[in-house]
C-alpha cells in the first residue's frame, strides 16, 4: 500500500499536545473534600466511569488516526511498469508554387496538402516537427517543435503568395529541410517533401541535396501531387475574373524517386486528396515512434474504509460522552 499525500502524517504530531492537555486536565479536575479520615474510602471499589473516561479518550485518538490515514489517501497497485518514449524528428517540406492552386484536388492542391498534413501532425504527439515551404526560393515556416498547436496555426497561414511562386526549387526546399533537421537529437530523422512540379530554379540540385541528407542519416519520403494527364489551373482574365484552363501535369517522378531511393525513403504519387491522405497514413505507420514499456501502475483508492471507521468511532465517542459519561451541571 502507498499513500498519495504522505505529508498528512505530520498531523500525528498534534497528538503530543492533545495527550498532554488531557493528562493535565485529569489532575486539575480532581475535586477535594476535607474529611477526618480516609480509611473508609479504601474499601470502596473504583467506579467504571473512571476507566471508561480514559477508554473514550482512546477511542477519540483512534478515530483521529483513521481520519489522518484517510487524508493521506492510501492506494493499492495491481502491477508496475514504466514506458519510455523516443520521438522522431520530422520536417515537412511543402511546395507553394503557383501550380499548387490547381483544382484537381478540392479546393486546390495546397489547401488539400495543408489539411492532410495537419491531421498527420496531430497524430504525432511525441515528435519534433518542423515546416519548410518552397517555390522559387525556400523558407523555414516553423523550426522543429513539440508545440504542435503553434505549428498547426502557422500551417493554416501557408499560401502561394508567401514566396515568389513562378518557379519550383525542389533542391533548395530539400536542402533547407536538411539544414533544419540535421542537428536534431532524435535517432530517427525524416523529411516529407511534397511537390507538383519539376526542379527549374534554385542553386542546389535535388540529387545533391539528397546526398547531403543521406550523409546525415535522414530518410526522405517524396510525394508527387497531381492527376495524371491534365488538371484545371486558375488564371485571371483582363476583367479580373478567375477562369480554369486544363494544362498538362508535369511531375519529375524520376528525380523524386531517386531522392527517396538514395536516402532509404519511398516515392509516392497522389492523384487526389484521399490518395494523399492514405500516403501520409502509410508514412505514419512506417515511422511509428519507438516505445519500450518498463513500468505501468494501476492504482485504486483505499481511503473509504479508513474514513468510515473514523466516522463510526467518532460517533461512538459522542454517544458514550453524552450517555454513560454525562455529567450534571
Amino acid at each position: 500500500m502507498i499513500f498519495a499525500n504522505p505529508s498528512y502524517f505530520f498531523l500525528f504530531l498534534l497528538f503530543i499536545p492533545i495527550i498532554a492537555w488531557y493528562l493535565w486536565k485529569q489532575k486539575s479536575d480532581q475535586a477535594t473534600i476535607k474529611v477526618p479520615a480516609t480509611k473508609v474510602f479504601f474499601k470502596m471499589g473504583q467506579s467504571y466511569k473512571s476507566w471508561l473516561r480514559h477508554v473514550n479518550f482512546g477511542i477519540l485518538l483512534i478515530s483521529m488516526s483513521f481520519m489522518i490515514f484517510a487524508l493521506a489517501r492510501p492506494q493499492t497497485t495491481d502491477r508496475w511498469s514504466k514506458s519510455d518514449t523516443e520521438g522522431i524528428d520530422i520536417v515537412i517540406s511543402l511546395d507553394v508554387s503557383g501550380s499548387m492552386l490547381a483544382a484537381d484536388f478540392k479546393p486546390n492542391r495546397v489547401e488539400a496538402a495543408k489539411d492532410v498534413a495537419a491531421q498527420f501532425i496531430n497524430g504525432r504527439s511525441n515528435d519534433n516537427i518542423g515546416l519548410v515551404i518552397f517555390a522559387k526560393e525556400s523558407y523555414t515556416m516553423c523550426p522543429m517543435t513539440t508545440d504542435h498547436a503553434v505549428l498547426s496555426n502557422l500551417l493554416k497561414d501557408v499560401n502561394t503568395e508567401l514566396i515568389d511562386g513562378g518557379a519550383t526549387a525542389i533542391g533548395n526546399g530539400l536542402a533547407t529541410a536538411v539544414n533544419r533537421i540535421k542537428d536534431g537529437s532524435a535517432k530517427s530523422k525524416v523529411i516529407i517533401l511534397l511537390t507538383d512540379g519539376t526542379n527549374n530554379a534554385g542553386d542546389v540540385m535535388p540529387i545533391m541535396a539528397a546526398e547531403i541528407a543521406k550523409t546525415f542519416g535522414i530518410r526522405v519520403y517524396t510525394i508527387g501531387v497531381g492527376t495524371i494527364g491534365t488538371a484545371p489551373f486558375p488564371s485571371v482574365t483582363p476583367y479580373g475574373t478567375v477562369v480554369y484552363q486544363d494544362m498538362k501535369v508535369e511531375i519529375d517522378e524520376p528525380t523524386l524517386t531517386d531522392i527517396a531511393v538514395a536516402t532509404g525513403g519511398k516515392y509516392f504519387r497522389a492523384t487526389d486528396k484521399n490518395k494523399l491522405k492514405g500516403i501520409f497514413e502509410e508514412i505514419d505507420e512506417m515511422e511509428k515512434t519507438k516505445i519500450s514499456t518498463r513500468e505501468y501502475s494501476k492504482k485504486q483508492e483505499e481511503y473509504l474504509p479508513f474514513a468510515l471507521t473514523a466516522f463510526l468511532l467518532l460517533l461512538l465517542f459522542i454517544v458514550i460522552r453524552n450517555t454513560l459519561l454525562r455529567t450534571i451541571p
